[in-house]
């Protein structure tokens, strides 16, 4: 049985039942059979996991103001003009489609810009209008219960800057906290023009994922739109993804529902970087090198760094041992060039894709000052892909249970 209302076996009544017995000192009158069974299907219907989780949820209600968010909260203009993603048209079935192009997304702008406590809550403002005033209304319309969105993710432009790690974090923290309080929300997920990096993207946002979410998303390249036409009339899709929808204007991308993205001009930045944070400092000695070994297992494999000194530049490049014992740099395998950065003005960030498996050597050189000593502050990972997983083609998809 599916554990919605009409269709549960007896175990699962009996655990309905038990579930408002349990947390009855926390139920409002609108909170009925539907929205319980969310929170028991979100936990497979373990009495204890459930209520723990809706216990966690309603704490965490009164930390973020959610009931009044609506009235009270105001996005930052530059979460308005830049943080990707809007409402757009309804399914077959009525409910409502979020329409992300998240492959625009200037994540390291906007946090430049905009606190993440503000991106969350941009998110939670979205969620709280979607169960307060949209699914009711769809609800009437169709004459049925409409309690989730149907997804689609756009990926095209989607590149190793979507690795940038403060702005993977703060995704995965709003996927986290749409999985810990709004739990069965998603209907389907499309992930559009998955780019070759996906499988690495996917291998970090999927611990934050429930099961059954996972289940629910389904992979494309290009050729996707017949897929789409099972679930969504053309007249509810804009004209960029398959469908006849224009906006006002003739804009195929129906901007003026669903924010592009884009570049956040620097005028929005603010005066300081929050990314800097919680790094390794270590210091390197006038005329010499710091090496670091890093073992890539699998080819393709992303190296992703981002470190800051204190004062001074620093030369740094990315190697690969050819020998089992150690080499001086200009034996090895140069996969990255050395050169000197100014990261003592700006934190330096960036990845680069292992094609080969094998140890690789982040060098810090700083042989070419015989007078300073230079500190570094860093952070430098091996994100490796999704076991199993391949790109999928542009013309087949690939449901994400199928690598559980």
């Amino acid at each position: 049985m599916s554990g919605h209302v009409g269709d549960l076996n007896e175990k699962q009544a009996k655990a309905l039942q038990k579930f408002k017995e349990a947390v009855s000192d926390l139920l409002c009158p609108e909170q009925d059979d539907f929205y319980l069974l969310r929170w028991l299907r979100a936990r497979n219907f373990d009495l204890k996991k459930s209520e723990l989780m809706f216990r966690n949820h309603i704490e965490w209600r009164k930390k973020v103001s959610a009931d009044k968010i609506l009235q009270d909260y105001s996005e930052p203009e530059v979460l308005k003009k830049y943080f990707t993603g809007g409402l757009h048209g309804f399914s077959k079935d009525g409910s409502p489609i979020w329409i992300d192009p998240f492959g625009n997304i200037d994540l390291k702008g906007l946090l430049r810009s905009a606190k993440k406590s503000d991106a969350v809550l941009s998110k939670v403002y979205i969620l709280e209008k979607l169960y307060s005033v949209m699914f009711k209304e769809q609800t009437q319309k169709v004459g049925s219960r409409v309690d989730q969105v149907v997804v689609i993710y756009d990926l095209e432009n989607c590149s190793r800057r979507h690795l940038w790690k403060p702005g993977l974090d703060c995704f995965c923290e709003i996927v986290a906290m749409v999985e810990d309080n709004y739990p069965e929300t998603l209907k389907i997920a499309f992930v559009i023009n998955a780019p070759r990096i996906f499988p690495v993207i996917f291998h970090l946002v999927k611990p934050f994922l429930a099961e059954e979410t996972a289940k629910k998303i389904h992979i494309f390249g290009s050729n996707y739109k017949d897929e789409l036409y099972k679930y969504i009339d053309k007249d509810q899709l804009p004209s960029h993804w398959g469908g006849t929808s224009v906006d006002p204007d003739g804009d195929p991308k129906c901007s003026s529902k669903i924010c592009p993205g884009g570049i956040v001009p620097k005028e929005y930045y603010r005066k300081y970087d929050l990314e800097a944070e919680n790094l390794t400092s270590v210091e390197v000695g006038r005329g010499s090198s710091l090496q670091l070994d890093y073992t890539v297992k699998v080819p393709n494999c992303i190296i992703r760094w981002q470190f800051s000194t204190e004062g001074f530049d620093i030369g740094f490049g990315i190697y690969r041992r050819t020998k089992d014992s150690r080499q001086k740099a200009g034996d090895m395998e140069e996969v990255f060039p050395s050169q000197r950065v100014n990261s003592h003005l700006i934190l330096e960030d960036g990845s680069i894709v292992c094609s080969k498996a094998g140890t690789y050597i982040i060098r810090f050189d700083n042989t070419y000052s015989w007078t300073r000593s230079k500190t570094i502050r860093y952070l430098i990972e091996v994100l490796e892909p999704e076991d199993g997983y391949s790109i999928p083609g542009s013309s087949s998809s690939q449901s994400l249970s199928s690598q559980n």
